[in-house]
């Protein structure tokens, strides 16, 4: 859904330059990209009503823990055309193969059309793992392609060659892990995009009932505060909770020109049927619906209790 850096059919491209991240340090972007946006449908299902009208759920902000997971740009990834990150689930193990959360329409070849879901193919894509200040570690490689859709979250899932006890080993690197707990409005979240290798703070601005753009449509899906201008690359970078470190969501698309429902220019569409368009906002799609969609082993096992996600 949102900027990838690669020309997709039925997207337009824009340069970076044309709208460059705020707060970027000199030097450490790259420099070719192409900043397009997709859009998705959604298949989470609707949110709670305390949820969705923004009320905390059990634990709010003075009960969470210190922040457990790394900072900056620890655990990021760069694709070629995207952003992504090194994640966990809740239960995951040392031994278990790692996993590499980005976008569904940064997959390397066509972007799953509405409706379709690719899980378990084969895959030997390459993530560069980012340090703390976005320096890059070394390599990590796909095995397969675990679940990808621009249905329902624009999610792809990647399953490494390596495990998280390797990573550790070889780079000093921890994943990121996914909070099984869907946030709340107002909460302070940070995008780290580890194609631009920057950093971006902002926080929930609220939760769209369903963000419509050209022939996808997305549910529930995250909004953040303006100070979030994501740009093209920024796809796929993880949505973290900034009080505890977990990954809540992944960035996806945003309104560029104002554009009613159209591609790169998505509206929001209210309960009653209200249209709406905001200029210059981004949107992320909310991770909590992965966890239960996920086995022992790290396995993709879509027909588990509580596992909405579409394919199943």
């Amino acid at each position: 859904m949102r900027r990838s850096a690669q020309t997709r059919r039925e997207r337009a491209v824009r340069t970076p330059a044309a709208r460059p991240p705020v707060r970027r340090r000199p030097g450490r972007c790259a420099t070719a990209a192409a900043a397009l946006l997709f859009g998705v449908g959604a298949a989470l299902g609707p949110a709670p009503a305390s949820a969705a009208a923004g009320a905390p759920g059990p634990g709010g902000p003075a009960a969470r823990p210190a922040p457990a997971g790394p900072g900056g740009l620890a655990g990021t990834v760069a694709l070629s055309n995207c952003s992504g990150a090194l994640i966990r689930l809740p239960r995951s193990r040392p031994a278990d193969p790692a996993l590499v959360l980005t976008n569904g329409h940064c997959l390397q070849d066509a972007v799953p059309e509405p409706g379709e879901v690719r899980t378990d193919e084969p895959s030997g894509r390459g993530f560069t793992l980012l340090d703390v200040e976005g320096d890059p570690l070394g390599t990590l490689r796909a095995a397969r392609l675990t679940y990808a859709t621009v249905t329902g979250t624009d999610v792809a899932v990647y399953r490494l060659t390596s495990s998280y006890a390797e990573i550790g080993d070889r780079f000093g690197s921890v994943p990121r892990t996914l909070d099984a707990r869907r946030p709340a409005v107002g909460t302070a979240i940070e995008i780290p995009s580890g194609y631009w290798k920057h950093v971006y703070h902002c926080a929930i601005d609220g939760f769209v009932p369903v963000l419509r753009e050209g022939r996808w449509a997305m549910t529930d899906s995250l909004r953040y505060t303006r100070a979030c201008a994501t740009v093209g690359g920024t796809s796929g970078a993880p949505v973290v909770d900034s009080a505890t470190g977990r990954v809540v969501g992944v960035n996806s698309t945003g309104n560029d020109e104002g554009g009613l429902c159209l591609v790169h220019n998505p509206c929001e569409v209210a309960p009653g049927g209200r249209v709406t368009a905001r200029r210059g906002v981004n949107y992320g799609q909310q991770t909590y619906g992965l966890v239960p969609c996920f086995s022992d082993g790290n396995v993709l096992a879509l027909t588990r209790p509580g596992c909405r996600l579409p394919g199943r």
